[in-house]
């Protein structure tokens, strides 16, 4: 087995203190901030190079930010995993934001990532980067808290509120602004101070450590974001649970596995040892939600510079009466059965063709002109691989235990949006 121990792209974290991370550079946050994450990407980088060549030795260099969306990842490294598939796997680098991350993967320097899933659709389609989807990372795992000072107990009135979202092309920018439309609030976002109408509701881009924070100092009303931040916000921040997004929006997607194109059509053979890797991971992570939350705490492995308790919370309180039901944070669970955070790798294409749709009808700031006229289906058909997840789960049936995979047909599904 390799060593556990995680690299830091830079200094060494303060893990006591959870919310001072800084996840991305602040000349990135500025930019996100004023351009939306692709507009912003594509400044610091002046453009990604129309191609790149993976790495042609065959060790395996994860980059991951510190979120539970990579615990896939994470947990192929920690058991081992690779190395029962014959290959060498470096120590996962822990990176603290989506532009350095994306920057380490064009460079070279990872082989394996997790990315929001919008973010590969925008590598391939605008800047004509050979990046392909090869699994998803997870299922569900998000949610929206709101302040404690609030009286917020539907998503109706958020007319009026302030609202953060990690980045403008996210499947939380996606999910939240389809319950404010079923709700008769409009998305709209304004600057700082400026009037909102009753019924707008004004949306800003804001990296996820900053979040329980700014919500706690009431800079904020509500915010929508991946765990363990919203765990985190519970425990240390006075956040209510509103709705858990796998709660509207079945068994989603969130980020997914990716690797260079290159590597999958030239090394075939490794391409499938690591995918059979991260699906054995995928399986023990699902399997062993409260185990894998310990070992990938700041208490554990330290591969999450998070306290135990927040990841466990993060992977595991979710059908607590009182808690969730009650509350309305969750309304689907009886018929639905999935769980706070799933972990099942199959990239079922309706999902993909959604977001596709979807990007294109949700407000963001910054051009999108890429999207116009980009086919759902030719982007399901050509941005994914299926042939290496679809080769490691045949091998390893036990992923069709995960409750957010289709009984009835494990490989196709209905999507299913319901407030």
């Amino acid at each position: 087995m390799t060593d556990q121990t995680p690299q830091t792209s830079s200094d060494a974290w303060d893990d006591d203190d959870y919310f001072a991370l800084d996840f991305t550079r602040r000349q990135t946050l500025d930019m996100l901030a004023k351009g939306g994450l692709f507009a912003s990407l594509g400044a610091l980088m002046g453009g990604l190079p129309q191609r790149a060549f993976a790495q042609e030795d065959e060790v395996v260099r994860i980059g991951y930010l510190p979120i539970t969306d990579a615990t896939a990842l994470l947990v192929a490294h920690a058991k081992g995993y690779f190395e029962d598939e014959g290959l060498e796997a470096e120590r996962p680098t822990l990176i603290r934001g989506w532009s350095p991350l994306i920057e380490g993967f064009v460079s070279n320097k990872f082989n394996l990532v997790h990315f929001l899933k919008p973010i590969p659709v925008w590598m391939r389609y605008n800047n004509n980067f050979p990046v392909k989807i090869m699994a998803w990372a997870h299922t569900n795992g998000s949610g929206l808290v709101v302040g404690g000072h609030t009286d917020i107990t539907d998503f109706s009135q958020l007319g009026g509120k302030q609202v953060a979202v990690p980045f403008w092309y996210s499947m939380h920018n996606i999910v939240l602004q389809y319950a404010l439309r079923q709700s008769g609030v409009k998305p709209v976002i304004k600057a700082q101070g400026e009037p909102l109408a009753p019924d707008e509701c004004n949306l800003q881009v804001m990296p996820p450590p900053e979040m329980p924070p700014a919500l706690a100092a009431r800079k904020l009303d509500a915010y929508i974001v991946a765990e363990p931040f919203n765990a985190l916000g519970e425990l240390m921040a006075g956040a209510r649970m509103l709705r858990f997004t796998g709660d509207i929006w079945k068994n989603h997607p969130c980020c997914v596995v990716c690797m260079h194109e290159e590597a999958t059509s030239a090394r075939a053979e490794w391409t499938q040892k690591v995918m059979n890797a991260v699906v054995r991971g995928a399986i023990y992570s699902s399997q062993n939600k409260a185990e894998v939350a310990g070992l990938l705490s700041k208490d554990g492995e330290g591969y999450l510079p998070a306290p135990a308790k927040v990841v466990e919370r993060a992977m595991t309180v979710y059908q607590d009466e009182s808690l969730y039901h009650d509350a309305g944070a969750i309304k689907h669970q009886a018929e639905w059965q999935n769980g706070r955070i799933d972990f099942q790798p199959w990239p079922y294409p309706s999902a993909t063709k959604l977001i596709v749709e979807a990007m294109g009808d949700t407000v963001v700031s910054g051009d999108k002109t890429f999207l116009q006229g980009l086919d759902p289906e030719f982007v399901a058909n050509d941005l994914v691989a299926y042939d290496f997840v679809r080769n490691a789960l045949d091998a390893n049936p036990e992923w069709k235990d995960d409750p957010s995979v289709n009984p009835g047909d494990p490989f196709n599904r209905e999507e299913i949006l319901q407030l």
